[in-house]
């Protein structure tokens, strides 16, 4: 591979890497300020202007505190389980497409790390991987409660998986490919898969609240019950790493969501755009529609949070087993169907 092929990604990932970080960090400010707001109260506003730098100050204030390790023979998978929580974080941006390309410095940019046949099972991989950070912590904590949260953890991850997969498998059989790129590609302008599979997206949107361990399926970190959950022994950075994952999770969760169902960096208008105005500005104001339609993702996260009160397990459980999956598969071969009739097969 050409050196400079090689340097292009490296700073392209590097730039995706520190992008996902300050995402990360500023929801955590962003999720007080709807708390809020949807409470009536200020929310954090000392520390600089509304309180812009607050997330810089809760990031040192946890890298100042005391590092605690509990009484358990596993202190090194103890290390490791919020590790794991935040590479795997980090990992799924890889095969993202951020953006169409820009021309520079006489050549085509793709903006997309990597383009992959199988971006989405690469996806799925990853995220399945995840969990193990949460088990991992959980168990090496050597407290009952934290075992307990990892338990939950993966179980929930387990039911909701089986649901998410069904659904996509439905926008496949209708996209033919697995590439997250021609995914992408297919919804030129307004084309936008939300349209041909509803049933699909709101299956996939419930399903992501309970990957990325939000209200209302946030049962492994169910403070009436089981404290802090899996990171309750965890201080200083390493529980920074867990609360980090989980935001990071959340803006990748709703990054995938506008790439599959919501067009991506596709816009009403793109095609005249590229015409009349160039390949860059156009596919500039791509990526500023994509940071867009993910941003309301992530509000909307936020707005369920501070909106419906959480599940109990056996509810979550049966939501995921009774309801969700028949009605993925009956998805799937309604899709089937339609799809026969379209092709005069049926």
């Amino acid at each position: 591979m050409d050196h400079s092929i090689i340097i292009e990604k490296g700073i392209f990932i590097f730039i995706i890497f520190a992008i996902t970080m300050v995402m990360a960090m500023y929801s955590t400010l962003a999720e007080r300020k709807v708390a809020a707001w949807l409470q009536d109260r200020i929310g954090p506003n000392r520390a600089g202007a509304g309180g812009i730098l607050q997330p810089l100050a809760d990031g040192l204030k946890l890298f100042s505190k005391e590092e605690f390790l509990p009484d358990t023979p596993n202190k090194f998978l103890f290390v490791v389980g919020p590790a794991i929580s935040m590479s795997v974080a980090l990992m799924t941006s890889a095969v993202i497409p951020w953006g169409d390309k820009l021309h520079l410095f006489g050549k085509d940019i793709i903006l997309q790390a990597t383009d992959i046949d199988v971006s989405i099972l690469y996806v799925f991989g990853v995220l399945s991987v995840g969990v193990y950070g949460i088990m991992i912590g959980g168990w090496a904590s050597n407290n009952k409660f934290s075992l307990m949260s990892a338990m939950r953890a993966a179980s929930q991850m387990i039911s909701y998986e089986v649901a998410m997969g069904l659904a996509l498998i439905a926008l496949l059989m209708m996209s033919g490919t697995l590439s997250l790129r021609e995914i992408s590609l297919q919804q030129h302008g307004m084309h936008w898969n939300v349209f041909y599979q509803p049933v699909g997206f709101i299956i996939f949107l419930i399903c992501s609240f309970a990957e990325t361990n939000r209200t209302p399926f946030d049962l492994a970190e169910c403070e009436a019950e089981l404290i802090g959950g899996y990171h309750t022994e965890y201080s200083s950075m390493r529980m920074g790493f867990y609360l980090f994952a989980e935001y990071a999770s959340m803006f990748i969760s709703s990054t995938i969501i506008a790439v599959l169902y919501f067009g991506g960096y596709n816009y009403p208008g793109m095609a005249w755009a590229i015409e009349n105005w160039g390949v860059n500005p156009a596919n500039v104001l791509g990526i500023v529609v994509l940071f867009i339609k993910i941003c309301f993702f992530i509000f909307f996260y936020m707005w369920v949070r501070w909106t419906i009160p959480r599940f109990r397990y056996d509810q979550l459980m049966r939501l995921g087993w009774k309801m969700l999956i028949p009605l993925a598969i009956a998805n799937i071969i309604v899709t089937g169907i339609v799809i026969l009739w379209a092709d005069g097969k049926f």
